[in-house]
């Protein structure tokens, strides 16, 4: 709890009780609806590795069934349908997420990772309606934050995802009988789901299951937690370079960065007290503390000091780092002359080329570090400097490199 990452919990000393008795089985259950988590899954991750950290077994349930109809928590609108091919393919990135902070084995604390396809493709819709859903009551159902939130705005809520927390409440069933699963974790907009599971295994199983939630992140200012201007902050390094993940942290607000120590890295507290105590410019080590220990545990020793590197090449020496997210224009392009504001967008510095001119139009978009003037100016073969490229930057703080060829 010192780390803030208990919001709820339907048992604290029971619970208690228990984890003091020796190694108990504990899941969080994620959706494969793209092919890598991105940072707003991070604290459930670092739930888990800390279970595990404290003697206890973590399972990692990939949602293959559940993908299939779409959980309704938090959305507007229903979420795409996916293939069975998409589905695989996109548990198989996450898959190598998670190998970076957890150990999987066949141990009494090592991870495992599950699907719910294996036991959710194949019921029978009407055995399962006669076994299972008697025990649930619509009009409770409706009561549940998820659901009431849509109905409340009007928004369409379709009978597939109405089905989405009785398949979720099953799932923890089908743990605790295979695995001895006894707690299943979430974010807060999980808990009426995570409830429904305890009650329907006790009144199936006469069982005593738990649940704990963790509080859903903001930043300070109010941002969403894993969102920038350009997108999402992907944790695997084909959808987000290392060095982009490191810059994310290294420009976490000031008021953030104890809270960020605490739930993203294993850095002791006292030394977490000590760090974000520091103020003025002092801030800033404690920063880059934070971006090389959260980098590290998500790609690396290595990949870690690589990004710091090239992050001090290019802020503190003033130099192009070869290591600098770079993407590859044809020369022909450049020829004829690009538009600066869809360079910027190809090179992830703006999500759209209209955000792209908005940046041009504040005064924030430079090119080889001289400001860009004109919302419709052009980058060309002229624009190449002696190293052969072309830098562009957002602000001081993000820039990437165009690579003719």
């Amino acid at each position: 709890m010192e780390r803030g990452f208990v919001h709820q919990c339907t048992d604290h000393s029971a619970l208690d009780r228990l984890a003091c008795g020796g190694p108990l089985a504990a899941y969080i259950g994620f959706d494969a609806t793209a092919d890598s988590l991105h940072a707003g899954s991070l604290v459930p991750i670092m739930l888990l590795r800390l279970l595990q950290r404290t003697g206890h077994k973590p399972i990692v349930l990939m949602g293959g069934g559940t993908t299939k109809v779409g959980d309704p928590s938090g959305k507007d609108s229903q979420r795409q349908l996916l293939s069975d091919a998409q589905i695989e393919d996109n548990i198989r990135g996450i898959r190598r997420i998670f190998e970076n902070f957890l150990v999987f084995g066949e141990g009494p604390t090592d991870a495992i990772m599950v699907n719910n396809s294996d036991w959710l493709d194949d019921l029978q819709y009407i055995p399962f309606l006669r076994e299972y859903g008697r025990h649930f009551s619509v009009n409770r159902m409706l009561g549940f934050e998820s659901v009431k939130l849509r109905l409340d705005r009007e928004q369409p809520l379709s009978f597939l995802e109405f089905n989405y927390m009785v398949l979720q409440a099953y799932d923890f069933l089908e743990l605790s009988r295979r695995h001895d699963c006894i707690l299943q974790m979430g974010g807060s907009d999980q808990w009426g789901n995570i409830v429904a599971g305890i009650e329907l295994t006790h009144k199936c199983d006469q069982r005593q299951l738990y649940g704990l939630t963790t509080p859903l992140l903001a930043t300070s200012s109010g941002a969403k937690m894993g969102k920038t201007a350009t997108g999402a902050v992907w944790l695997n390094e084909e959808r987000l370079s290392p060095y982009d993940y490191w810059q994310y942290w290294r420009n976490t607000e000031d008021a953030d960065v104890g809270r960020f120590m605490r739930l993203f890295t294993d850095i002791p507290l006292a030394e977490i007290a000590r760090l974000e105590s520091l103020r003025g410019a002092e801030i800033n080590e404690a920063k880059k503390i934070l971006a090389n220990e959260a980098t590290t545990l998500c790609h690396g020793p290595k990949a870690a000091a690589k990004a710091a590197k090239t992050a001090q090449k290019t802020f503190e020496q003033g130099v192009i780092a070869d290591d600098l997210p770079t993407i590859s224009i044809d020369r022909t392009e450049l020829k004829t002359g690009l538009p600066a504001f869809e360079a910027m967008r190809r090179a992830g510095l703006a999500a759209s080329n209209g955000e792209a001119r908005r940046l041009i139009k504040g005064g924030g978009a430079r090119v080889n570090d001289a400001a860009v003037a004109d919302e419709f100016a052009q980058i060309s073969l002229a624009d190449i400097n002696a190293d052969g490229v072309i830098k562009l930057s957002a602000g001081k703080k993000r820039h990437a490199l165009v690579r003719p060829t």
